[in-house]
């Protein structure tokens, strides 16, 4: 029986975007492995396997021998990665001064100031060659363990190449340092490379910690959501408060929440009021009035309120745990632009490989036809290890999972949840927006719309009237009618011979007096005249609400409509959505009268209504074909949405609706707020803006770096990049594409 398991883990050893295509091909080929998903900016592996087939120590022992590990536990991950970081950074105020010295002596070298001679052995040399072998052990040993591996398995990557550029200049320095008398026989000038084995591996370390540093900040936007869990709770066992940690909380535990207190679990509200600031979970700036009944959301604030409420979410469950989980999924999946830089990236090592071999050889060759050997031997050797060092594939695989965690971190912070990588560049191609009408355009909820009183008696007496015959009724549209007005003021009227007349309403006695509450049709079987009254109760119903007459005896008192209030940021958000040139339809199961209505309120002018649940997804697919390569995304919120959201080219669910819509979306608005899908079209399109910088970027380094460090215009204008100098720009040109993707932390949407 297969058992399909997904998890997310960290991989230590990933030193550049060729160990993630090289980790991502092994697990692939592995058996019950069903999708594996290697993001190299964040260093994690979305993974979907079979148990029944195979286990993750199992995987472990495919990748071990290439130098890679999955980490079964993401616990203190951040805390390791700053410890890391901080022994790199140890590591480079050792290497400083050493780096200093050699460019200093490469300076002085170049500008003619050498004094002391090769083949003796001077003490300049034999510094060089120490200090060289000290750089080789304390901070080379993965360029050279990399470069071991690929002669062990045939696997390779940046630090392949970085390792075979640093060990051929320094063995072709001590050959010649030791044995100087080659250099006699061959005619060979007296040029030794242990300042460029020194620097070279000083700066990709140091370009390698700046990255880290970086990828570091892009990753913090799943630190802070992790930080916002309250770490205690105060529950109310054995009649009497006591604090315990939030792993020991168990489902309908009692939790007292104090001003200024977090909540620590996802519940509901059983005692008190309270106002709770949401903004860092929903990105909903105002504070949330929270009552009896009312859900309550893990990691918010009470801001002053006392409050009791009921957990019914624990761990993996909650709103937190499941924003976390979304946003490191969405963070590890890969956009289909991406696919460009993998397939180059694939073949990138091997290639460059090639490249420097044949620049060698050419090197050779020319010194060979112009009987000059002794003389581009060395020319040789410095091309050879500056294109290994300044080909850069990390700058190329960054160029994507940068944006994309940026970018879906951007998101988190303002409440839209992004599922998929797909999802977050297509976005801003949807021409068409299709919207369900209750719960999307409007609260969901029902609520009185008007109150209108036609007795002698105060609107305070009527309504108390309504209330108290509705707090003994159990139709839906009741507790509309008890939340209107002021509900701490409502006093309950001694209410007798209650009767609910089924598809009507109901009939009660207050003080003796028989009261009949209820439709037209309740009033006209109690032989009420509504003529006078006709009119204005039609006109009401056509605009999508439902009438509530209330009359006593002979007379008709007052009546009520009840209708799903259009929320307040719906007109101006659809507004929004079409000057960005994307057409908006609504796609209801609700009359047609109700559903135009609405839409006229909001300013949408084609409306689909009246549709069953699986009729939405049939709808979707006739609206892609009639409308052939266009986008079409849907925006809804219930169960009944569920086939439609499934059916679009992008889904996208508010949070207030059905945990099946949510399951079901690439995209989710936390608070139910439309103006948040405006954001996240911002994101898309300023995410896939950043995507295709750091493409530019990548490839235009690469495609005018190597020929420069392989000499190509040296003999026309005497241009010829050291190793060093290459080494330097291999690693700005990673750092570079990091940083324009970390330029996103200051967008203010």
């Amino acid at each position: 029986m297969p058992s399909i398991k997904k998890v997310v883990l960290p991989v230590a050893g990933m030193h550049c975007a060729s160990c993630s295509l090289l980790i991502e091909k092994t697990l692939k080929a592995s058996e019950g492995v069903k999708t594996v998903n290697v993001n190299f900016a964040n260093a994690k592996v979305t993974l979907e396997y079979d148990a029944s087939q195979t286990a993750i120590p199992r995987l472990n022992s495919k990748i071990k021998p290439l130098g890679y590990e999955l980490k079964t536990s993401d616990l203190n991950l951040a805390a390791r990665n700053k410890q890391s970081l901080a022994i790199q950074k140890n590591k480079i105020l050792w290497i400083s001064p050493i780096i200093i010295y050699s460019l200093s002596v490469m300076a002085w070298d170049l500008s003619g100031g050498r004094q002391f001679i090769l083949f003796n052995l001077s003490i300049l040399n034999v510094i060089n060659f120490g200090l060289a072998s000290f750089i080789l052990l304390y901070i080379g040993r993965d360029f050279i363990r990399s470069l071991f591996n690929f002669f062990k398995t045939g696997r390779a990557n940046m630090d392949t190449l970085v390792g075979m550029g640093i060990l051929t200049a320094y063995v072709y320095s001590t050959v010649l340092l030791f044995f100087p008398q080659l250099i006699s026989i061959y005619n060979l000038p007296a040029n030794l490379y242990f300042d460029a084995t020194i620097i070279v591996s000083g700066f990709v370390f140091w370009g390698k910690y700046l990255e880290a540093r970086a990828k570091l900040k892009t990753s913090e936007s799943i630190e802070k959501l992790l930080n916002l869990q309250a770490k205690t709770a105060l529950v109310w066992r054995e009649n009497q408060e006591i604090e315990v940690p939030v792993e020991q909380l168990i489902v309908n535990d009692v939790v007292i929440v104090k001003p200024g207190a977090k909540v620590p679990t996802d519940g509901v509200v059983i005692e008190g009021a309270s106002d709770l600031d949401e903004s860092l979970m929903t990105g909903e700036s105002m504070l949330v009035s929270k009552n009896i009944g009312d859900a309550v959301i893990g990691s918010t604030i009470n801001k002053q309120g006392y409050f009791k409420f009921r957990a019914t979410k624990l761990g993996p469950e909650t709103l937190l745990a499941n924003i976390v989980r979304a946003v490191e999924e969405a963070q590890g999946s890969k956009a289909p632009i991406q696919r460009l830089a993998d397939k180059i990236s694939q073949f990138f090592v091997p290639t460059i490989m090639i490249i420097a071999g044949l620049t060698f050889l050419s090197w050779l060759i020319v010194g060979l036809f112009t009987n000059q050997l002794n003389q581009f031997l060395p020319l040789a050797v410095a091309c050879f290890v500056a294109v290994l060092v300044i080909a850069c594939p990390c700058a190329l695989g960054l160029a994507t999972p940068t944006g994309i965690i940026m970018g879906t971190g951007l998101a988190s912070r303002y409440g839209i949840l992004i599922k998929n990588a797909e999802a977050l560049e297509k976005l801003h191609n949807v021409r068409v927006v299709l919207m369900d009408k209750t719960g999307t355009i409007t609260k969901g909820k029902p609520a009185v719309i008007d109150f209108i009183n036609f007795s002698d008696k105060g609107d305070d007496e009527i309504l108390a009237i309504f209330q108290s015959l509705e707090k003994q009724s159990e139709h839906p549209l009741a507790q509309a009618v008890m939340n209107y007005g002021n509900i701490d003021q409502f006093q309950s009227l001694n209410v007798k011979n209650f009767a609910a007349i089924p598809g009507q309403g109901i009939e009660a006695e207050i003080d003796g007096q028989k009261y009949s509450l209820g439709n037209q049709k309740l009033m006209t079987d109690s032989g009420l005249d509504l003529t006078e009254h006709n009119e204005v109760a039609n006109n009401l119903a056509q605009a999508g609400k439902t009438v509530i007459f209330l009359a006593a005896k002979d007379s008709l008192l007052a009546l009520m409509t009840i209708a799903d209030p259009v929320k307040t940021e719906s007109l101006s958000s659809i507004k929004a959505l079409q000057k960005l040139g994307i057409k908006v339809v609504m796609l209801s199961g609700d009359h047609l009268g109700t559903a135009n209505y609405i839409a006229n309120q909001v300013g949408i002018s084609e409306v689909m209504a009246e549709v069953l649940p699986n009729g939405k997804g049939e709808k979707i697919l006739e609206y892609k074909a009639r409308h052939f390569g266009q986008l079409v995304a849907m925006v809804g919120d219930g169960v009944n949405d569920a086939p439609a959201l499934a059916a679009a080219d992008i889904s996208i669910a508010m949070s207030t609706g059905s945990d099946i819509a949510i399951a079901t979306a690439d995209i989710t608005l936390l608070h139910g707020d439309l103006e948040k899908l405006i954001k996240a079209i911002r994101i898309s399109k300023l995410t896939i803006k950043k995507i295709k910088q750091n493409l530019f970027w990548a490839f235009f380094y690469n495609i005018v770096a190597i020929p420069v460090a392989a000499g190509l215009f040296y003999p026309f204008t005497g241009w010829l990049l050291s190793p060093a100098l290459a080494a330097a720009a291999m690693s700005f040109s990673s750092i570079s594409v990091v940083w324009n993707s970390l330029l996103m932390k200051r967008i203010r949407l």
